[in-house]
Formats: C-alpha cells, structure tokens, sequence
C-alpha cells in the first residue's frame, strides 16, 4: 500500500498579517480549511501540522490533525525555506512511525480553497505517471507578461516583446502561475534531491475560484466572497 504523508506547515509567526494561520476566515481559523480538505482525502496515510506554535498546534489537533512534535526555532524564522522544514517533519514522522514514505504532499494553510478533490486527483494523476512532482498552478489570465511593463530612466517599456501592442487576451499563448495550493512529490526526491519538483515536474491546473492564496487581508475578503457566494459543498 502506497504511503502519503501529508504535510501543513503552520509557523505562529507572519509580517502582513498577524497570527495569520488563525486569522477568522467566513468564521473559522485560516489553518482549519487545509486541516478539513486533508482529513477528506481518500488517498493521505497520515496528516501532520509542523509548528513552532502552541495555540496552532492546540487549534490542529482540535479540528483533528496530528501535531506529533514542535517545529525547531531554525526551521520557524521568517526566512525559513519549505524544503528544509518538510524534510524535517518526514523524517521526524519516519522515524516516530518506523516506516518510510512513498509520497508527501505539503499543504499549506494560505490557500484555504484548496479541496479533497485536488489533493486526491493531483496524487492520483502523479502516482500513475513517471514524474517525480506535481504542483498547482492557474491561469495568469490578464496579469499576462506580454501586457507588463517596466520603468526604466522614467520611461515605460514592455517587459517582454509581443508582435502586437496591446495584444487582446484571446491572442496571448497561456501563462500559468503557481498557486501555492498543492506541493506533491516522492519522498525522495524531497529527501534526496531538497527539491519538490524534481526532474520531471507535472502540472495540475486550477481554476480561479479554488486558488485564492492568501497574502494580505485583501486576499482574506476574495476568499471569503468565493466561501459565501459559491455554495460549494467541497469546503463545508
């Protein structure tokens, strides 16, 4: 049987928004909507939260995750990397548990949107194929980089050529960014390799409306208008 650690790392710490991971979102703490799509996933052998918090780690096991061991002060700076503080907590969970991983998945609270259906197609779509990863991204629709610019001398020039000026949005070849939803990757090409893509990295696309990551309270509005207009049963 295929192994997945889930991963959701939760520092008490944030600069933008304090106490983030616990700010109120449509009445719930922002880490509850990662908890509650990981503990619907069909696929996930155990969910985890990695924090140097108290409060979030008391708030985790509440809403049912296991917060088997505190994150490490090193690992929980603002300039902490994810590679590092997900081996971490693997290799803490491999050694607690005995066993070694097949997979992990990290699933980090700022985008509360994501659902059990995106966490169980995207690792199904990586354990049937040869890749070594699988990351979330979404459209960039308009925020396209052939309508950016940049400031050079106080005069404006394109970021990147197009043969049009001003080319509608229908023209423009697509453009995808990370959305910070999903991080899915064999256990030892994280371990082994310190990276979550790998060689062979594939894409699973989301839509907007699932992919709201939250960076400023701004963020915490959009994506408290998708949990009250959308009606969406996935995030109840």
């Amino acid at each position: 049987m295929i192994k997945i650690l889930g991963v959701i790392p939760a520092r008490g710490g944030s600069k933008g928004i304090p106490r983030k991971n616990l700010y109120p979102l449509a009445g719930y703490p922002l880490i509850y909507y990662s908890i509650f799509s990981a503990k619907k996933s069909r696929m996930l052998t155990e969910i985890i939260v990695t924090t140097d918090d108290e409060e979030i780690k008391d708030k985790s096991i509440e809403f049912g995750a296991n917060v088997p061991f505190m994150r490490p002060p090193e690992l929980s700076t603002d300039m902490a990397l994810a590679v590092p503080t997900i081996k971490h907590a693997v290799l803490e969970m491999e050694r607690i548990n005995n066993i070694v991983y097949d997979y992990v998945i990290m699933l980090q609270p700022t985008a509360p949107l994501r659902t059990a259906r995106h966490i169980d197609e995207s690792l199904s779509y990586l354990i049937s194929s040869d890749a070594d990863s699988i990351i979330s991204v979404v459209d960039v629709d308009n925020n396209h980089p052939f309508k950016m610019k940049v400031i050079k001398d106080n005069l404006l020039f394109d970021y990147q050529k197009s043969s049009l000026e001003n080319p509608p949005r229908q023209s423009l070849p697509k453009i995808y960014i990370v959305n910070g939803a999903i991080y899915a990757t064999k256990r030892n090409t994280l371990i082994n390799g310190n990276t979550f893509k790998g060689e062979k990295c594939l894409p699973y696309i989301m839509t907007e409306e699932y992919s709201v990551n939250i960076d400023n309270l701004r963020d915490f509005y959009v994506a408290e208008y998708y949990l009250k207009n959308y009606n969406n049963t996935e995030w109840i």
